[in-house]
């Protein structure tokens, strides 16, 4: 194989691109209010209406906020689906595509969370385009360039940076799942669930 040829870019998109289309997008559909919220366990970090919050830090500039502390407790809180999207969406994604690709700034402190489960679906789908985009559009030379110090480790290439993004999504949705696959069965007739 001639590498001088081979398309390290499509390579790279392909590895998330395969995961979202194949897999993730379909087992988000029709997700639920009642599971976006839903806390298998006590005191677990969620997204919260603003005022409502328990934890050390209520992140967020609108409505509702994402609950933190800095430092993480050890052990880390569990964290429902809304939690996990919203971390997603602003941790993941849109804090890199406003420093990498030029979209508006965002922070935990800045974000309006959603407070449903369809705008939390609306806004990572909008941070993924965004994301996709702006790596569709790195060069060969580009995705060989030093991240920089907006990153933990700025002397890794953006190819790395790419790989990394991959991880995460992969990882934190397929939580999402295996938490949507746990409230329907423990939500169902005959399920014994006491809730």
């Amino acid at each position: 194989m001639d590498t001088n040829e081979f398309d390290w870019n499509q390579t790279l998109r392909e590895q998330w691109e395969w995961h979202w289309e194949n897999q993730i997008r379909a087992r988000l559909t029709g997700l639920t209010d009642d599971e976006y919220f839903w806390s298998p366990v006590p005191q677990a970090w969620s997204v919260r209406p603003r005022g409502s919050s328990t934890a050390p830090v209520q992140a967020g500039s609108g409505d509702f906020t994402i609950d933190y502390a800095i430092p993480t407790p050890t052990p880390a809180p569990f964290t429902t689906i809304a939690w996990r999207l919203g971390h997603v969406i602003v941790g993941v994604l849109a804090a890199r595509n406003a420093v990498h690709f030029g979209a508006p700034a965002a922070s935990y402190d800045e974000w309006e969370y959603a407070g449903s489960a369809a705008d939390a679906l609306k806004q990572l789908e909008t941070q993924i385009d965004v994301w996709l985009a702006g790596v569709r559009g790195l060069s060969e030379a580009e995705l060989r360039t030093p991240v920089g110090s907006k990153e933990p480790f700025p002397e890794l290439p953006m190819a790395a940076l790419v790989l990394h993004i991959n991880r995460e999504l992969i990882h934190h949705l397929s939580e999402v799942s295996l938490l949507r696959d746990l409230y329907v069965h423990t939500h169902t007739a005959g399920s014994g669930s006491t809730e």
